[in-house]
């Protein structure tokens, strides 16, 4: 299976091809050059729903991860990691306000998203988000070392 891309958008242009290298080199960093997740790229509205259908949450959101190695069948596939969903509607809102390109805040959003499907949380508390924060910005630079 490896990393499935799929961009139900059509706002904003996504390349497959550099999405997926980037997916490759966190994966290769974080140990785990085998595993298989799938990208997901969509417009406000869709993630919208899922934030709202799984999430029990309203409005939109950034990104949204759906991990496969937590609960009762997490044994059957090992190797599968899940789901990274990623608004490209509050990505481009979010790198215009913080001024950056689309791209890097959509390369911020995969770390973050796949890191979630690695068990890294930055929710619970302050010191697993510190946790979270050293390791996504230590794949961020890994990623710039990726581009140059």
């Amino acid at each position: 299976m490896g990393i499935l891309i799929d961009n139900r958008q059509n706002n904003h242009r996504i390349s497959r091809a550099k999405i997926r290298k980037k997916a490759r080199v966190i994966l290769d960093a974080l140990g785990s050059p085998e595993a298989e997740l799938s990208i997901l790229f969509v417009d406000d509205a869709g993630i919208t729903e899922m934030n709202r259908q799984y999430l029990n949450r309203t409005g939109p959101t950034n990104v949204i991860s759906f991990p496969m190695r937590e609960g009762a069948f997490a044994e059957v596939s090992p190797e599968l990691l899940g789901d990274v969903v990623i608004s490209i509607d509050t990505a481009a809102r979010e790198s215009a306000a913080a001024q950056m390109t689309l791209e890097t805040r959509v390369d911020e959003l995969l770390v973050h998203g796949i890191l979630h499907l690695f068990g890294y949380d930055h929710e619970k508390n302050s010191a697993d988000a510190r946790v979270m924060a050293e390791k996504s910005a230590e794949m961020m630079e890994l990623l710039g070392k990726a581009n140059g």
